[in-house]
């Protein structure tokens, strides 16, 4: 190769440099320093805050013996499979559609107030839902004007509500994705499709649908990743509770290092956390790659 062109080849690399130092030193760095925290005893306070020892696996041994940990991973599942897969990409297509098809005054009234729950801080969403699914809540007395009992919905169901309320927080972005992604349907598909007498769920299932396949394998992949790692809008509702019915991982990772002062486990528990959001990634991927022609 000659010198004059692979100088070229180097120089059209640097305008991304930067980038790749800011994750390298943002993202790379703490998630090595998790994984080697995990391998040690450091705790938040004390002695072995100064000095950890090194324990190998224990830490992972003890999560396979902790009685919370299989519990917590199953909410997280639950918690993701409720408010991403089903929740927010289902409900923002649906929105998406029905919004094209609506009057614009109408799409964006409701595009307005879909996005102002999204553009809220995470904090304030959460202490919102706290409002709405507290034993006085909004929700409870709207439902006494029906005669209806009062239930405490955050002791009763709290897995129900802090879904419920990721849903209501994060469908915009689902919404404004498939939006875009609809505006790219060509028009002569859907046309040629009704002129042969498919009907408008027809076009949906058998047009629509696989044009936009490669931004809905975008959209879970973003919603899932963004969902696995939610914990202000969970702290606030239940702190985890009532008895670690609503813990999730970050909740649990959160708990052990930052409650209890337990830092080497409380990274374990992260770690593998960070191993499922790899797994989740990994799977769109394939899912994405499959989608290209």
């Amino acid at each position: 190769m000659p010198a004059n062109h692979r100088t070229r080849h180097v120089l059209r690399y640097l305008p991304v440099l930067p980038a790749v130092v800011l994750l390298l030193v943002f993202l790379a760095g703490p998630v090595l320093w998790a994984f080697h925290a995990s391998l040690t005893n450091a705790g938040l306070t004390g002695r072995h805050a100064r000095n950890p020892e090194w324990v190998g696996l224990d830490n992972y041994q003890r999560l396979l013996q902790d009685p919370v940990f299989p519990l917590s991973l199953a909410l997280t599942v639950l918690f993701v499979a409720g408010s991403a897969i089903l929740g927010q990409n289902v409900l923002g297509l649906a929105l998406a559609v029905l919004m094209r098809r609506a009057r614009p005054v109408v799409s964006a009234t409701v595009g307005t107030a879909v996005v102002a729950a999204w553009v809220l801080p995470e904090i304030v969403a959460g202490f919102a839902a706290y409002a709405f699914f507290s034993r006085d809540g909004t929700l409870n007395q709207l439902l006494g004007r029906f005669g209806l009992g009062e239930t405490d919905w955050l002791y009763a169901l709290p897995m129900v509500a802090v879904v419920v309320a990721n849903v209501w927080r994060g469908t915009a972005f689902s919404m404004l994705v498939y939006r875009a992604a609809l505006n790219g349907v060509p028009a002569e598909l859907t046309e040629a499709a009704q002129m042969d007498g498919a009907g408008a769920w027809q076009r949906l299932a058998f047009i629509t649908l696989p044009v936009i396949r490669g931004s809905i394998a975008t959209n879970l992949m973003l919603v899932t990743l963004q969902t696995l790692a939610v914990f202000t809008l969970i702290w606030v509702m239940t702190a985890g509770g009532p008895a670690n019915a609503s813990t999730t991982l970050p909740v649990l990772a959160y708990q052990e290092a930052f409650k209890f002062g337990d830092i080497g486990y409380g990274t374990a528990v992260a770690s593998i956390l960070i191993l499922v959001g790899g797994v989740f990634g990994a799977a769109y991927l394939r899912l994405l790659k499959e989608q290209r022609p």
